[in-house]
């Protein structure tokens, strides 16, 4: 299985420009298609895009995105959801994004000469790519995951208690284990199976693979003096996972009940850890000998 074939039904990203070449990570996803009417999510860049154009009826949520210097803001609009991105101390408008709630159609005002700011781009994809993701109960999820023995392992926590320490302390120390995400996996129930998939957007470690795995657990991460791990009940579970969903979701209805829904779907054909752990390879085994369901 693959992200863009499977994850919202033959999902492929149409674009005007190419996406691949200017947007690390991209590249192994594409796809070809021969007509806009055969995609789920399309990506249409425009030469103008207003605020005017598309009434606000829910502000959501506003928010700055320190490493580049913007303020974000995020509404519902009559016919969808808006995001938008101004860069400080810049003169330039806002970068928009708009998303038609039933079409799937995405449209950008993002510039596609030579001062295109990818940053913004890759950004405002995964924000409206989301939204799209909350309508078919997928959820990009941030997380670090490992791939073992043909299944998934995804491990979840705040920024710094170790998520990517404790992956590529796997990788170290148990035969076979591999990274398919840094960052921002997505997770979906395929035929009845809850399954992880590599995404384009995978934070400061570039690993950008076009597989799928079933997930064998989710794992939340705390540090501790000791390793610990216990299985976690269902609400105990959807309240591990949850904090790592898209945080602006939250404050729209429509959007967190999508995620709400997609969690308790998740959660009852994958189970869930809490992890007390050092940052040490027994505390990689303890956790694949929990989850994989065997020994060291």
């Amino acid at each position: 299985m693959q992200m863009f074939d499977y994850i919202i039904a033959a999902v492929r990203l149409r674009s005007d420009i190419d996406l691949g070449a200017v947007i690390r990570g991209f590249r192994p996803f594409e796809t070809t298609f021969d007509a806009a009417a055969d995609a789920d999510c399309t990506l249409h860049v425009v030469d103008s895009l207003s605020i005017d154009d598309y009434p606000t009826v829910q502000h959501i949520s506003d928010f700055e995105v320190t490493e580049a210097n913007a303020d974000c803001y995020f509404v519902r609009t009559s016919r969808g959801y808006l995001f938008s991105i101004h860069r400080r101390e810049s003169d330039d408008a806002p970068t928009l994004f708009h998303i038609e709630r039933d079409s799937h159609s995405i449209l950008t005002n993002i510039k596609c000469d030579n001062n295109l700011d990818v940053s913004l781009l890759r950004f405002g994809l995964w924000m409206m790519f989301g939204v799209v993701l909350a309508s078919k109960h997928a959820i990009a999820i941030h997380s670090s995951v490992i791939e073992c023995e043909g299944r998934g392992v995804l491990f979840l926590g705040e920024s710094g208690t170790g998520k990517s320490t404790h992956t590529r302390l796997w990788r170290e120390n148990i035969e076979g284990a591999s990274l398919l995400n840094d960052d921002s996996p997505i997770v979906r129930v395929i035929d009845g199976r809850a399954m992880v998939f590599g995404s384009p957007w995978s934070g400061k470690t570039p690993c950008y693979r076009n597989l799928s795995y079933p997930i064998a657990g989710f794992c939340r991460l705390s540090q501790a003096p000791h390793n610990l791990i216990r299985r976690l009940p269902t609400i105990a579970a959807i309240g591990a996972l949850l904090p790592s969903c898209p945080p602006a979701f939250a404050y729209d209805d429509y959007l967190q009940d999508c995620i709400c829904a997609a969690l308790s779907e998740l959660l009852t054909l994958a189970p869930a850890y809490h992890l007390e752990c050092l940052p040490n390879g027994d505390a990689a085994q303890l956790s694949r000998s929990t989850i994989l369901g065997h020994g060291k």
